[in-house]
């Protein structure tokens, strides 16, 4: 099993940015279609950006984000990041990372197996 490690997240002013990154041990990123959710309380969980399997550049991302967040790998340090600008307090929440090894295309309604346990955003003035 896949094990996500994701860090980066804590507290940011409204128009600020934050950078997190995914990790795994022991196990190739680049192999499998990662994806950034996101949940806040009293919501749905919410796929806001993926990056497709074997791609550097195949990517996509959510209307709410998109302009705003970039996904990207870093296959030298097996890392997939979210480069979150211009912040909102609205995108304030629990943010995964999740990973599924298919060739079906990362914004498709699949399931994605391996998760992380969640690092903290906060946006606040």
């Amino acid at each position: 099993q896949l094990q996500l490690v994701e860090s980066g997240g804590g507290a940011a002013q409204p128009g600020g940015s934050l950078r997190l990154s995914c990790t795994a041990s022991g196990w190739t990123l680049y192999y499998y279609n990662i994806a950034w959710f996101r949940h806040t309380p009293g919501k749905e969980r919410e796929k806001i950006a993926c990056i497709n399997i074997s791609s550097d550049t195949s990517t996509w991302s959510s209307d709410a984000v998109k302009g705003r967040f970039t996904i990207s790998r870093d296959n030298s340090k097996n890392t997939v990041s979210l480069q979150m600008n211009s912040l909102k307090p609205e995108d304030t929440a629990v943010y995964y990372c999740a990973a599924v090894s298919t060739v079906d295309p990362c914004d498709r309604n699949i399931e994605y197996v391996d998760w992380g346990q969640g690092t903290q955003v906060t946006v606040s003035s």
